[in-house]
């Protein structure tokens, strides 16, 4: 199935000279979603995972389905303030500024091998910064899981060396 087909292209969003990736139409499509899900899951079932941890907001509509579909549970990481219980965080730069992602302190085990789950990688700021957050509390991350990969944006260069799953490449 062509997924690219399937995302919509939004220039200047959210600023002039952005070409932001629009999952939503591929979220409407019922079998491109059902593709998705089916591919993450072929390709993701066989890195043992015990959970899966998915980054606010667009890695809880990828990371919850995939859970379900692998047997295995799902832990959020959140933006600021979202969370009730007692936290771990990181903060994190961006290219203007700085942002927090939260945990909380007993949502995993140590020593809990974990897939770490979004809709897209592109500089790959959020994914290492979930990492710090899972190194803090001392789990093994056994891959990374996205739809989009912006190639050109130098991720991949920033993660651990673990599996990384990307349906789509640009």
């Amino acid at each position: 199935m062509d997924l690219k087909s399937l995302i919509r292209d939004i220039p200047d969003f959210p600023k002039p000279g952005i070409l932001f990736r629009d999952i939503t139409t591929l979220l409407r499509d019922r079998e491109g979603l059902r593709y998705t899900l089916d591919t993450l899951t072929e390709k993701c079932s066989g890195l043992s995972a015990d959970y899966i941890v998915g980054m606010e907001s667009r890695g809880f509509l990828f990371g919850v389905p995939l859970a379900y579909k692998l047997g295995i549970g799902f832990i959020p990481v959140r933006k600021r303030g979202k969370l009730p219980a007692e936290i771990n965080f990181v903060e994190y730069d961006l290219e203007y500024g700085t942002d927090r992602l939260e945990i909380h302190q007993d949502a995993i085990e140590p020593g809990s091998r974990v897939l770490v789950v979004d809709d897209l990688m592109a500089t790959g700021g959020t994914a290492v910064a979930t990492g710090q957050l899972l190194q803090q509390a001392q789990c093994e991350i056994v891959g990374f899981a996205f739809i989009i990969e912006l190639k050109d944006l130098g991720g991949r260069e920033k993660l651990p060396d673990v599996p990384i799953v990307t349906l789509v490449e640009y």
